[in-house]
Formats: C-alpha cells, sequence, structure tokens
C-alpha cells in the first residue's frame, strides 16, 4: 500500500506561548487538531445521534458489566468506582456507531476503509507540553494500575480486565511500531496480565526479546476514537502509526512516553507505560469472557510492570464489552467483523472479478460466518470466491456466497437464498485440516479444523429464466397504444404491459379484450407466457 511502509515521522514546531504552529511535511503545511480524535469528543457526537445512553448516579464497579451486557447503545458512566471516575462502555459495539467513526452510512463503511488503506500516512511528533495525554504524568509510587475504573467483566474472570488498552511497541529489527490489542488482567498496583497465547506481531516482539534476556518496552493507550482501534485490529506489514494516520485520513500527532522511547497518540485519553519482563510465559492469567461467547481457560502469559501512567486532565476512561449472549452488540465483535471484512475483499480482488459486497455476521464473533455477494462471468467463480476466502484468514469458517440481488446484510434474503438456491450434494464445499482458534469449542481439542462453503448462486444456465426470476410489483411502463390488438400487433406483451398500452389502472377491460380475441381464434401464448396475435 502506499505509503504505509516506513512511515517518517516529522517534528510540530512550538511557539512561545506552546501553541502548536503548522507543520511543514513535503512542503504542505497541516494542521494538527488535538481533540478532533480524541475519545470524549467521539462519545458526545453519540449524544447527539441518540446512540448514548448517559448514567449520570453513581455506578459502584461491580453494576458496569450488567448495565452494559447486551446493550444496543454505547454507555457513559458519569460517576463509576469511589474514585467517580468517567468511563464509556460499548462505544463500538454497532456498526452504525462505527460507521459514524468514519463519517459514513453504515452500507458504505467497508468500501470507506478500503478507501482509507490507500492514502498516504502522515505521522507528526509533538511535545510533550502540547500533548494531551500528557496533561497529568504520574510515575513512581503514584502510577497505581488500582486507582484505575476497571471492573469485573464476566462472573468467573481470574478479575478485573483493562479491555479497551490498544497496545504500541517498537519492532528493534525494523524501527516500525507495532499497534495492536491486548487485555490487561490486574495482578497489583503496577503489574498485570497480558494475553499473548495467540500468533500475533506482539507475541513475535515478546518472544524475540525474551531470547536475548531482554525486556519488552510497550505502552497501552485507553481510551482511543473508534478509528484508531479499527487499525489496530487490522494484521498488515507495515509501520502501523501510519497505519493509524491513513485510517484517520489526516496527521497522527504522537508522542514519545516519558519512561520509553515509544511513541503513542497525543490525543489520548490515558497511556499505560511498562513492560513485559524476560520471564517469558510465566504466570496464571485467566479465565476470561471471551470474544466466541465462552470463557477461556487459565493460561501462562506474561507479566506487565507498569513504569508511568498519562492522562488528559479530564480524561475519559473506555471499556470494551467481550463475550456473553449478545456478541452482535459488543466491540470485539463489530471490530472483528470489520477487519475481517477487509482481509477478506483484499483476497478476493485477485481471487475474482466483481465482487459486490463482504459482510461478517457480528453474531458469529465477527469471523466464524461470512457472507459474499457477486457477479460471476463464467462458471465457478462462486466456487475461487469460497476458496479465496477460506485461505485470507484462519477464523474464517462458514462461507456464504449470493448473486448481487441478494443483500448480505439481510437474514430474511440470505435464509431465502439458502432455502432456494441450494442442494446440499451439490452446492457444499467442505474442506479439513485448516489451522484454526483453539478457543473453538467445537473443535473438542482437536488442533485443525473443517471449513464449509454454501455457494448459494443461480446456475447459468438459468439465467434469465421465469422460473428464477424474483416477482416485482407492476410498474406498468411502456408505449401507450390505441387499444390491447393494437399493443399485440407491435408484438407479445405481458399483462402488465398490455394494461400499460391501454393506460389501464384497473386491468379487467384488458381482460374482456383478450377474451374478444381468443373467441375470434387470434390470441396464442408464448413460452415465457406473453400474449401475441396469431398470423396467417
Amino acid at each position: 500500500m502506499r505509503g504505509l511502509g516506513r512511515v517518517a515521522v516529522v517534528r510540530y514546531a512550538v511557539d512561545s506561548a506552546g501553541q502548536g504552529d503548522a507543520v511543514k511535511a513535503g512542503g504542505h503545511e497541516t494542521g494538527i487538531d488535538l481533540e478532533r480524535f480524541r475519545l470524549r469528543r467521539f462519545v458526545e457526537e453519540l449524544r447527539q445521534a441518540g446512540e448514548l445512553e448517559v448514567r449520570s448516579g453513581s455506578v459502584e464497579l461491580a453494576a458496569i458489566a450488567q448495565q452494559l451486557e447486551g446493550n444496543a447503545k454505547a454507555v457513559l458512566f458519569e460517576c463509576a468506582g469511589k474514585e467517580g471516575a468517567q468511563l464509556a462502555g460499548n462505544v463500538m459495539g454497532g456498526r452504525a456507531r462505527l460507521a459514524q467513526a468514519f463519517g459514513v452510512a453504515p452500507d458504505k463503511l467497508l468500501a470507506e476503509v478500503l478507501r482509507r488503506l490507500r492514502a498516504s500516512a502522515q505521522v507528526v511528533e509533538v511535545p510533550r507540553e502540547v500533548a494531551p495525554a500528557q496533561q497529568v504524568v504520574l510515575t513512581g509510587d503514584q502510577a497505581d494500575l488500582t486507582a484505575l475504573p476497571v471492573h469485573l467483566q464476566h462472573g468467573m474472570d481470574g478479575g478485573p480486565y483493562v479491555s479497551a488498552a490498544i497496545d504500541f511497541a517498537v519492532d528493534r529489527s525494523s524501527g516500525w511500531t507495532n499497534v495492536g490489542v491486548r487485555r490487561l488482567m490486574l495482578r497489583g498496583r503496577r503489574e498485570a496480565g497480558v494475553d499473548l497465547n495467540s500468533p500475533s506481531d506482539l507475541r513475535a516482539l515478546y518472544e524475540a526479546a525474551v531470547k536475548q534476556g531482554q525486556k519488552l518496552p510497550v505502552a497501552f493507550v485507553v481510551g482511543s476514537h473508534p478509528v484508531d482501534y479499527v487499525a489496530a485490529v487490522m494484521r498488515l506489514p507495515v509501520d502501523e502509526l501510519g497505519l493509524v494516520a491513513s485510517l484517520r485520513d489526516a496527521p497522527l500527532p504522537v508522542v514519545k512516553c516519558v519512561s520509553c522511547d515509544i511513541r503513542v497518540p497525543a490525543d489520548a485519553e490515558w497511556v499505560l507505560e511498562g513492560y513485559l519482563d524476560e520471564r517469558g510465559h510465566v504466570e496464571a492469567e485467566g479465565p476470561y469472557g471471551e470474544f466466541l461467547g465462552y470463557y477461556g481457560a487459565v493460561k501462562q502469559n506474561p507479566v506487565f510492570h507498569l513504569t508511568a501512567l498519562t492522562r488528559r486532565r479530564d480524561a475519559l476512561f473506555q471499556t470494551a464489552t467481550i463475550g456473553g449472549k449478545s456478541l452482535a452488540r459488543t466491540d470485539t465483535a463489530q471490530l472483528n467483523a470489520l477487519r475481517t471484512e477487509v482481509m477478506v475483499w483484499r483476497a478476493l480482488e485477485t481471487a475474482v472479478r466483481e465482487v459486490k459486497a463482504v459482510y461478517v455476521t457480528p453474531s458469529s464473533g465477527g469471523m466464524y460466518t461470512l457472507r459474499i455477494a457477486m457477479r460471476q462471468r463464467v462458471p465457478g467463480e462462486a466456487r475461487n470466491a469460497i476458496a479465496a476466502a477460506f485461505g485470507c484468514l484462519a477464523n474464517v469458517k462458514h462461507v456464504f456466497v449470493v448473486d448481487p440481488d441478494i443483500d448480505v446484510f439481510s437474514d430474511e434474503q440470505m435464509d431465502w437464498a439458502l432455502a432456494t438456491r441450494f442442494q446440499a450434494d451439490r452446492d457444499l464445499v467442505v474442506q479439513s485440516g485448516f489451522r484454526t482458534l483453539p478457543l473453538d469449542p467445537s473443535l473438542r481439542g482437536a488442533r485443525t479444523g473443517a471449513k464449509a462453503g454454501f455457494d448459494l448462486t443461480l446456475p447459468f444456465a438459468g439465467a434469465g429464466a421465469i422460473e428464477s426470476t424474483i416477482p416485482e410489483p407492476p410498474r406498468f411502463e411502456g408505449a401507450r397504444f390505441a387499444s390491447v390488438e393494437a399493443a399485440l400487433e407491435d408484438g407479445p406483451k405481458t399483462f402488465e404491459a398490455l394494461m400499460a398500452a391501454a393506460a389501464s389502472r384497473d386491468g379487467r377491460e384488458v381482460v374482456l379484450a383478450l377474451e374478444k380475441l381468443r373467441a375470434a381464434g387470434r390470441l396464442v401464448r408464448e413460452k415465457d407466457g406473453r400474449y401475441a396475435l396469431k398470423h396467417a
């Protein structure tokens, strides 16, 4: 992708009053708005859009999870915990809210993300004195994880979790910044467990450091604009600071951490700085309610050590919804779905020609059930699309391919296509032995899994046949004639066309005209059902 390989960081000039001037980058002046992409501003936008519930009274941390479970809206707690902290939850738990973050309608979201991924990236470093994320700096004994409004999310969780943390770490071999999304289980005032069991870039960076007997510096940002989370869940071989900038479609202001050399968004709400120690996967972490709606078991994982905590003066903390019975209304499912759609679309661009829509159901965790609408040019392209989807992501499990007339966002239309266009012995594709995620309980301990493709497209031989044509209300369009007979002299017509020809808004007079022609032995029917005149 253009502009996302190695990202140049330019400096941000500051005048004597501490206010930022424009940055000159490549001859172009770029203004930096340090409020545009902050979480609090987006939450206020959700309030205006009717997508936010506000809880103004005091709320104990123990009550937070119950009030977020299955909630169709984002929630702002104005006085959470004994400290009376402000806490936002479920901010990204709906496709409409993610689309609002990108400034588009929900059905245009994927196209907008794909467009931004092709944009050039600009990352601008600002000094600490103007970075809102470092308006308050706490180190030593003042840096305390247990002072944060972190709540128990699920009944069997191993402890309170920071669930909305975006991690930033530097790849020492390339100098690139890796960005991901990670959870932190509180272990004390300055320690937390970090899940690094699944394959990830951060795990690779950490294990490389452990082999050298070294700590891995890492910074966790808590409280970010949804666009930043979308960037963080992508897995692309680029400097991911540039990826954040590209998806923002604006310059990304960054600031150097106070206790390490990692650069993080300068407009963040909170930043937890520290390191993963060099001991490896040595401490118990979990259980935890995972994104598939079941618990993940206790795992051996690394330990994060807090060295500094920085924040805005009016910082808004954030919690993400994960797991439970209402997966479609969780932050993780919506983020996973959008990430999967992006990765699948990119794979389909080389596998088939005319992809019209891609949608992943958030109720499947945002990964497992995929729908593709496409126009086939030659027989077999639907199978090509299924094969491409199988191979591009380990988590894609069930793939449904439909023609462009089916709305992939509609459960009703997808069910109809499955019922009327699918024969299991002909249209089902089943393959086994794929790499998958061990969190899927249907694996029953197996290390590889199966995938199924459902070809719900109409056959080429049936294209245009009335048996495969979808009924629609009549429109009564077409040329006008002096009579039904004159219309038929022009050529065969459907009953709808004859009503239009006679300017009829009733239809019964057309029946009478056809009756007269039939009695005279002049009326015949075509194979497609159209009426026609019999000629000598």
